[in-house]
């Protein structure tokens, strides 16, 4: 049942991802559907037109097995002998510091929500 229930979620965020996607096709801006679709369903569950319920557990596992999303692409990389290169190091370290820009900044407005709503995340 829990498994069920997971995959419905998933498949009611994927809505959101479907709804991105046709707002990208309708309007021509340098954003990806799926940024659309977060925002979107940021919206709806800052309205509440969303129950957080509705997403918790289908969101929590797809957070969980973020890394299992990663893997492919990093094993590519594997593939290309430009990243032994200079441009291929500048690269990486380009990559590393956007890296630790995006986890520091989401972690900062994740403390930030957190405190405004009272509660700690440890």
């Amino acid at each position: 049942m829990k498994v069920l229930t997971i995959l419905l979620q998933i498949l009611f965020i994927h809505i959101f991802l479907l709804l991105g996607a046709g707002v990208k096709a309708l309007i021509s801006i340098p954003i990806p559907a799926s940024m659309i679709g977060l925002v979107f369903l940021f919206l709806s569950l800052r309205l509440g037109i969303v129950k957080l319920e509705w997403v918790e557990q289908g969101g929590n596992w797809l957070l969980a097995e973020l890394l299992l999303f990663f893997v492919p692409s990093a094993v590519g990389i594997v593939n290309y002998d430009e990243i032994l290169s200079w441009q291929g190091i500048e690269m990486l370290l380009l990559i590393g510091i956007s890296t630790f820009i995006v986890m520091g900044s989401t972690a900062y407005i994740a403390d930030k929500f957190s405190k405004k709503n009272g509660s700690e995340v440890h």
